[in-house]
């Protein structure tokens, strides 16, 4: 048989193989299933991709937000900021096409210095690599979606006199810091817009759908994500 040679059918299964009407049927339930009622109109579209990215039709209910946090992530990415994310899960799932100026991706946590950085500030490489987001910070778009450190390390850094981020988009997942970084987020007098969940859920995939879903502030049947 040939490389690409499309082999004989022994056995087929009756699903849905059309990614366009896997795509409308998912938003539909969606809708269909989660109450979206409690959430401004600008935040519905955006609970809708969190939703469509993990499978959990309650997360509406445990979203905490500040009230601008889609506006001025709208304007961030318009005006050319950079997106900074924690690890690389977070980054490969921005879909690059609908960022509105070709915003730069830009993950730290692979970079060589970021190890030895890590001992000496007695802390994890993710906080570790957060210190070298500093010359892109100001303005910037912060996705996290893996390390409470890192949003802790965020937090700490910000507060201590580093720029500010035009917004943070808060998901670290997990048992040990996940829910405690998070309610830091929600409840620091920082002043920086933000989108998080309260509790352990979160994770790379939540993180990179809210910046799917605020990309240039496109409606979310055009901010498609991957097929299924």
């Amino acid at each position: 048989m040939g490389q690409n040679e499309i082999p004989e059918v022994l056995a087929s299964y009756d699903y849905i193989r059309d990614p366009a009407e896997i795509y409308r049927q998912s938003f539909s339930i969606v809708r269909t299933e989660a109450d979206l009622k409690s959430l401004p109109d600008n935040l519905r579209p955006v609970a809708v991709r969190l939703i469509h990215s993990c499978g959990m039709t309650d997360i509406p209910q445990i979203l905490s937000y500040s009230e601008d946090v889609v506006t001025k992530a709208n304007e961030a990415l318009r005006n050319g900021a950079p997106v900074l994310t924690d690890v690389e899960m977070v980054a490969h799932g921005i879909i690059r096409k609908y960022l509105p100026v070709s915003n730069q991706v830009i993950c730290t946590l692979n970079q060589p210095e970021v190890p030895e950085l890590a001992k000496q500030l007695g802390t994890t490489r993710s906080a570790a690599a957060v210190e070298l987001w500093r010359p892109h910070l100001e303005g910037a778009v912060i996705a996290i979606g893996n390390a409470p450190t890192a949003l802790f390390h965020l937090l700490e850094m910000v507060a201590n006199g580093a720029p500010k981020p035009a917004v943070i988009l808060g998901f670290p997942v997990g048992f040990v810091g996940a829910a405690e970084s998070k309610q830091a987020l929600a409840t620091s007098s920082l002043g920086i817009p933000f989108l998080t969940l309260q509790g352990r859920r979160g994770g790379s995939a939540i993180a990179a759908a809210a910046v799917n879903a605020m990309a240039a502030g496109l409606p979310e049947e055009k901010v498609q994500g991957t097929s299924k």
